[in-house]
């Protein structure tokens, strides 16, 4: 798959200008890396990195191990949310503590597909997208790198789950319908925007998010919400009435824990101080979970609420 000097596919749609060719920053390599010849490069507030990666299916376990393979087309995240285990997985320490300042891109994962294709069947197999990012990152507006992997998947119908937080999932909706299988998860975790802005501040807004799920549902594209985590709520009767309106009947709720632990990534004072001061403590979240059950009868908690797609 031959790359333009960015290192990026010309089917990606990802050009650099000039100007943009000097705003490369030092590489260092990591251990996914397969050669030196990719190059980082400043896209807004994000350090976006074009990697050429070993592969791009792994075999699901513990959370996932309901699943065949997950698949995440980038590393790292521009959407930065404080409260993020997907910190965890990163190598460096450096790059744990600035999560969300940064995103590696797989530049070479179509030709990864193509490759895996050649060797194995993805016809029927269980794909979640994705488990440690977000497929829709804020630099996937330009690439359309999912874009073109949904393009690559869809003659092979897998069945598919796409997991995001991003309204963008919208722009891919008539590549989506082609497929047999398919569900698209929209992460939606509180009805307050000032609690949204103080645990993701560079995540969509609440609203937007509704609104792009209740679009796949009238596209006839399989959905679910997921609020994972549940984080403080104003009014939970409120929250459950505009979640029964965006027409998805899969729910998916689990517990916010604060603080810095294995999986989660240091969240901020300002929002523990939030949290505190809402109140939001564990007789909270299932007073508040009593109230969305009533609502939403379809309302799983855990992994069960992850299952594959049937």
């Amino acid at each position: 798959m031959k790359s333009n000097f960015c290192g990026v596919s010309p089917a990606l749609g990802y050009r650099a200008s000039v100007g943009q060719t000097e705003q490369f920053k030092h590489f260092h390599p990591t251990p996914e890396h397969v050669d030196t010849r990719s190059v980082a490069v400043r896209a807004g507030r994000i350090d976006a990195t074009l990697i050429e990666a070993r592969s791009i299916f792994t075999p699901a376990s513990g959370f996932m191990a309901d699943w065949d393979y997950t698949l995440n087309a980038y590393s790292g995240c521009g959407f930065g949310c404080n409260y993020c285990y997907a910190a965890f997985f990163a190598r460096d320490p450096q790059r744990r503590d600035t999560w969300g300042d940064w995103v590696d891109i797989k530049q070479n994962a179509v030709a990864l597909i193509h490759r895996f294709c050649r060797r194995k069947q993805l016809t029927g197999k269980s794909i979640y997208m994705s488990s440690v990012t977000d497929p829709y990152q804020p630099v996937e507006r330009r690439l359309e790198l999912t874009r073109e992997i949904l393009r690559t998947l869809q003659p092979e119908q897998p069945r598919l789950a796409v997991q995001t937080r991003s309204p963008l999932v919208t722009r891919d909706i008539d590549v989506l319908k082609r497929f047999d299988v398919a569900q698209v998860n929209m992460t939606v975790t509180t009805d307050s925007e000032t609690v949204s802005r103080a645990f993701e501040p560079h995540c969509p807004r609440n609203g937007k998010r509704l609104a792009a799920i209740a679009e796949i549902v009238e596209a006839g594209i399989d959905a679910g919400i997921t609020m994972t985590p549940l984080l403080p709520v104003d009014s939970p009767e409120r929250f459950a009435s505009d979640l029964v309106a965006t027409g998805v009947e899969r729910f998916v709720v689990q517990p916010f824990h604060p603080g810095k632990g294995r999986f989660v990534r240091g969240t901020g004072p300002a929002a523990v101080a939030l949290a505190d001061e809402m109140r939001w403590t564990e007789d909270r979240y299932l007073e508040v979970v009593q109230v969305l059950r009533a609502a939403l009868p379809g309302l799983q908690e855990g992994r069960t609420g992850f299952a594959p797609p049937e």
